[in-house]
Order: structure tokens, then sequence, then C-alpha cells
């Protein structure tokens, strides 16, 4: 089992070398905001459990292993920045309680929010109940049509 800090690590190589199809030392430091030496400790380290390939001065590559090990991390970071978002969490926001729900929650939770997310984007239309949501947060209330097609405010 891999530390959420060294799982932070594999995913941030991922997003640079998606980008620029390498990483540097000086790239990891920079996404992750820590200083170049604490990336070379942790990439001897991932070295020595066979997730990146790394050599002093050269770039960092992701073993097979260490590569489905950070795409399994990217998923869940982007599921709940993805759920965070329809909710109306700010984008920076989400992104930063994204890195911490990725982390913490049962693999059998994040699969079933991977699941809503997929269910919410692949629906014939934008589910009304998000539109009902917003205009929620937005003023407190909402309007709702019942079956005799009058408008009834709801207040919570």
């Amino acid at each position: 089992m891999l530390s959420r800090k060294a799982e932070d690590y594999l995913e941030a190589i991922y997003n640079i070398t998606e980008k620029k199809g390498y990483a540097r030392i000086k790239d990891i430091a920079s996404e992750l905001q820590v200083k170049p030496p604490s990336v070379s400790e942790m990439m001897d380290r991932l070295a020595e459990k066979d997730l990146v390939e790394y050599e002093k001065y050269s770039a960092v590559n992701l073993t097979e292993k260490g590569r489905k090990i950070a795409s399994a991390v990217k998923t869940r970071h982007d599921t709940f920045t993805t759920l965070l978002e329809i909710i109306l969490i700010p984008e920076e926001i989400a992104k930063k309680d994204a890195c911490e729900l990725e982390h913490h929650l049962h693999p059998i939770t994040v699969e079933q929010f991977s699941k809503f997310i997929k269910f919410l984007k692949k629906a014939p239309m934008y589910p009304k109940w998000l539109n009902h949501f917003k205009e929620y947060c937005e003023t407190g209330t909402y309007s709702l049509r019942n079956k005799e097609d009058e408008r009834e405010e709801l207040h919570y």
C-alpha cells in the first residue's frame, strides 16, 4: 500500500508526462509545490518499489506498475473534482478537496461515485434537479411545478 504522498507524486508525474511527454524533478517540484531535493528523495523510494525509472539529472518515467497506480489515482481525482463542480463548488476548491477525498474513501464508495458521474454525463438531457439545485444555492429557494401545474415554492 502506498502513502498518500507517494500517490500524489505518481499522479503528478502522470499529469506532467501527459502534457509534456516527460517529467523532470523541477517540473514535479513545481506541480506539487515542494523543493527539488524532496522530489529526488521520493523518486529514489519510488524507484526502489519499481514505480518509476529515475536516474539523477534525467527525466522521470513511470513504469507500467507506476502508470497503473497513477492512472487510478487520477481517475479518482477527476471523479471527485467533477462531482464537486456539479454541486457548484468553485474549480480551485474542488481540485483541492478532490485530493482529500481521493485518498480517504473506501474503493466501493469511489466506484459508486464514479458510476454516478458517468450516469450524469451520459444522461439524455441535463437533469432538471441540477437546475433546481443551482437555483436553491443562489436564492435559498426554488420553484417546482406540481401535478396541477401550480408553482410551489420550497424553502429549506
